[in-house]
């Protein structure tokens, strides 16, 4: 590092002059810094839109199905029972009974004090049969529920306060209850190992003194065309019978004394929300490209003209014409623009939803196949583009990640070269401030002299 004589002789303010130097100096390092911040900011917008363009594809390819504009209404005569119903399930109306809900397997022990068993061991059996043994740290109620609950049987247990006994000692009884409803999560607890199980000398928690089974585990149980020849009993562990009728699932919350309406119809309403929502997305994505394509002209004197991310950005230009023709372009025969799609002359999309209710009333087939036709040509588009192996946006994305690197390692040549050019400069005016000290150094001695052989000329 060069030593910095700062105007010592010269009187200049050196630093200030080598600052202005290598100023001039930089401004190429400062322009190609731009340029990497430019490209920074384009792959930052072109990441945003290629995450977009994957979002689409998802939800085209759920466009594209054949039940994307079935959408379904589905309602009970009485709140006891709930209806869900799928995109595409049929339309139906049935009557069910709730025989029964599904309950939880649930004992409770007699009281005691502290368990006092030697060996402190219990034995959790569930209906396959297994024995699974748990150990207790205590004869403690809480230590007993804290260590039924934690052995993953499929029980939780917890210690309820039962008064206290003759000498004053608090008593508790344990409250044993399956974490799953149905008949196929019942339990018994015995005291005693696996093998006194086996022997039979285990006693059954839910048998001793005092002990109790609160609720037995049971299926919930319904029945359809009831009082009919056809009449059906179908049965489920939870409350909730999954696609009881196709695409369609029913829960329950308690058992109806008459038979409770289950209706499915169409949901014209809905599909038009759906086809709305899809569209919607298309139209904001071609919203973003189409601003960030847009020039901002100057308007005042000194102004200059902003161009938008993608201006001139070919790959983004033909990734919102192929998308625009995605929706607008005909479908054997049938201009999307019949069902309420289309693009006004500004190049935004818009969607008509009085049209589109109105055409899915007169045509559902034909308007479901034109929809699917469209969402499957923008998922290709979509796809084509933002594929993360060989997308064409993803290769513009890579290619813009390729040049910041090279401009990167161009920088760090710069900042090298700057380093090396500031350390020249001020070796330089170092060398210069020291030269010139030493000749005002020869000129006070020379003058000295002078003065001294004038003095002695005089006498």
């Amino acid at each position: 590092m060069a030593i910095s004589i700062d105007g010592l002789a010269s009187k200049l303010d050196t630093k200030a002059i080598i600052d202005a130097l290598m100023n001039v100096e930089r401004l190429p390092r400062t322009i190609l810094s731009a340029k990497s911040d430019d490209r920074k900011a384009v792959i930052a917008q072109l990441q945003a839109l290629n995450a977009s363009l994957q979002s689409l594809a998802t939800k085209a390819k759920d466009a594209a199905g054949p039940t994307a504009l079935l959408q379904r209404k589905a309602t009970s005569s009485d709140d006891s029972l709930t209806v869900t119903a799928s995109a595409g399930a049929p339309v139906l109306r049935a009557d069910v009974v709730v025989d029964r809900v599904a309950t939880a397997h649930s004992i409770v022990t007699g009281p005691f004090g502290s368990a006092a068993d030697d060996p402190l061991v219990f034995t959790v059996v569930g209906t396959d049969g297994k024995p699974v043994e748990v150990r207790p740290t205590s004869g403690a109620a809480a230590d007993i529920a804290h260590a039924l609950s934690a052995a993953g049987t499929g029980i939780t247990a917890s210690a309820v306060s039962a008064g206290v006994d003759a000498d004053g000692q608090a008593l508790w009884r344990l409250q044993i209850t399956a974490t799953e409803t149905g008949a196929e999560n019942a339990f018994q607890v015995f005291r005693g190992d696996a093998a006194a199980v086996a022997a039979g000398t285990a006693s059954d928690l839910a048998s001793e003194p005092a002990s109790a089974i609160v609720t037995v585990g049971t299926d919930a149980q319904v029945r359809l065309w009831a009082g009919t020849a056809a009449e059906q009993t179908v049965t489920s562990a939870s409350n909730t019978f999954t696609s009881l009728f196709a695409g369609v699932d029913v829960s329950v919350t308690r058992a109806s004394a008459t038979p409770v309406s289950v209706t499915v119809a169409a949901d014209a309403d809905g599909s038009a929300a759906a086809a709305k929502a899809f569209v919607t997305q298309i139209g904001t994505l071609l919203a973003g490209i189409a601003r960030g394509s847009t020039a901002t002209t100057a308007t005042t004197p000194g102004e200059q003209t902003r161009l938008g991310v993608f201006t001139g950005d070919s790959t983004v230009r033909a990734l919102h014409q192929a998308l625009t023709g995605a929706v607008q372009l005909p479908l054997d025969g049938v201009a999307p623009s019949t069902m309420g799609l289309s693009v006004d002359r500004w190049g935004a999309l818009t969607f008509d939803e009085e049209a589109f209710t109105k055409a899915l009333a007169d045509d559902p087939a034909g308007v479901q196949q034109v929809f699917a036709g469209v969402a499957a040509r923008v998922q290709d588009v979509a796809d084509r583009y933002s594929d993360k192996y060989d997308g064409l946006l993803t290769a513009r994305i890579t290619g813009q990640e390729s040049e910041v690197k090279m401009l990167g390692e161009q920088l760090t040549r710069w900042d090298l070269r700057l380093e090396q050019r500031r350390a020249t400069l001020e070796r330089t005016y170092a060398a210069m401030e020291t030269m010139l000290s030493r000749l005002q150094t020869q000129s006070s001695y020379l003058e000295s002299q002078l003065s001294a052989m004038s003095g002695t000329g005089n006498k």
